[in-house]
């Protein structure tokens, strides 16, 4: 005979166990209202030849108005991952036409590419991206908030 059999659990173990339950439940909510994308990203400069870097496009139905740019910790100065956050509605309507006026502006480049533009007390950052990657990261955005309500 199992344990469980000769011994049910208590009605405090019983609670502990229902309420772990939902507390996985609700993580799992959560986690599946976040939504991440790896793409690769050109780094724009002088030089003929771009620089191709790993990126990853963040999203969290907590906090449903931002996106976040994270950029690997070896392009950094100080060796950690270098994440800009801003408002979804700017990435959106950067690749439309020209947005921003402050840290971070987007704007289309042709007809697949869009650049956004990062600028920090240390410098600026022209990265160029694929529309297309950031339309689809957007649309997943969209889908984990309507999940998530």
């Amino acid at each position: 005979m199992s344990a469980t059999a000769e011994d049910p659990p208590t009605t405090a173990t019983a609670t502990t166990t229902a309420t772990t339950a939902g507390t996985a439940t609700a993580t799992a909510t959560a986690l599946a209202a976040a939504v991440e994308e790896r793409v690769t990203a050109r780094v724009v400069t002088d030089d003929p030849l771009y620089r191709k870097i790993p990126v990853a496009l963040r999203f969290a139905a907590a906090e449903p108005l931002a996106v976040r740019i994270v950029f690997p910790a070896g392009l950094s100065p100080e060796g950690t991952d270098n994440e800009w956050v801003f408002p979804r509605a700017l990435l959106e309507a950067g690749l439309q036409g020209p947005s921003g006026t402050g840290d971070v502006r987007v704007w289309p480049c042709g007809r697949a590419q869009a650049v956004v533009e990062f600028h920090s007390p240390e410098g600026v950052a022209v990265i160029q991206f694929d529309s297309a990657a950031l339309r689809r990261f957007l649309r997943r955005t969209y889908a984990a908030v309507t999940r998530s309500a």
